[in-house]
């Protein structure tokens, strides 16, 4: 049976997570805190051999995944505009409160991409990269939302937020579907070798 790993990775820290502002597609850069958070993943991640790194073309992903790979001593391999975050719409930039409340719909937000679309997309663009990559080890940096929703849908059960720049480790079988073995860092499978 053909087992092709990944590794999910959240980018590291902005200041809009620091203030807790939603973010979406809005295109916020890492802060110094995040580009920490990237350097550390490296000593997990470096325990782990990498086929191939890729990342959504946002900056605070981009910029995560060029931290790791500098430190694991690799190449991005290229960004992946299907793994961008979820598009919050007009609900980008808030924090909760009022204004907030008043743009929420079931599933989301008014003008908002919804979450079964986002995760549709996320699961779609991982599935093609497992085809692309069938058997060998690939790093993806995204984003929490995105992560969240997509492996969600691909192991049948809802899970929480995703921290940043922490091990997300899930593998997808050719014929079995997906298996998620760590989550935030946290065994969450036994006995699944890869």
């Amino acid at each position: 049976m053909t087992l092709t790993t990944f590794a999910l990775v959240r980018h590291g820290q902005t200041d809009w997570n620091a203030q807790r502002r939603l973010q979406g597609s809005t295109d916020i850069p890492l802060n110094d805190v995040g580009r920490g958070q990237a350097r550390d993943a490296v000593a997990v991640l470096s325990g782990y051999e990498w086929d191939a790194i890729v990342s959504s073309p946002l900056s605070r992903a981009a910029e995560t995944a060029d931290l790791i790979a500098d430190g694991l001593g690799l190449g991005v391999a290229r960004r992946v505009p299907e793994l961008a975050e979820r598009s919050f719409g007009p609900a980008e930039g808030l924090q909760a409160g009022p204004e907030l409340d008043a743009l929420r719909i079931p599933g989301g937000f008014r003008g908002a991409e919804g979450e079964d679309e986002a995760a549709c997309r996320g699961l779609a663009a991982l599935e093609a990269l497992a085809e692309e990559f069938r058997g060998q080890r690939v790093l993806a940096v995204a984003h929490g939302t995105l992560l969240r929703v997509s492996l969600s849908l691909a192991i049948g059960r809802t899970l929480e937020s995703i921290d940043n720049a922490v091990l997300n480790l899930a593998h997808h079988h050719a014929v079995d579907g997906w298996e998620l073995e760590f989550f935030n860092g946290e065994r969450v499978l036994a006995g699944v070798t890869g």
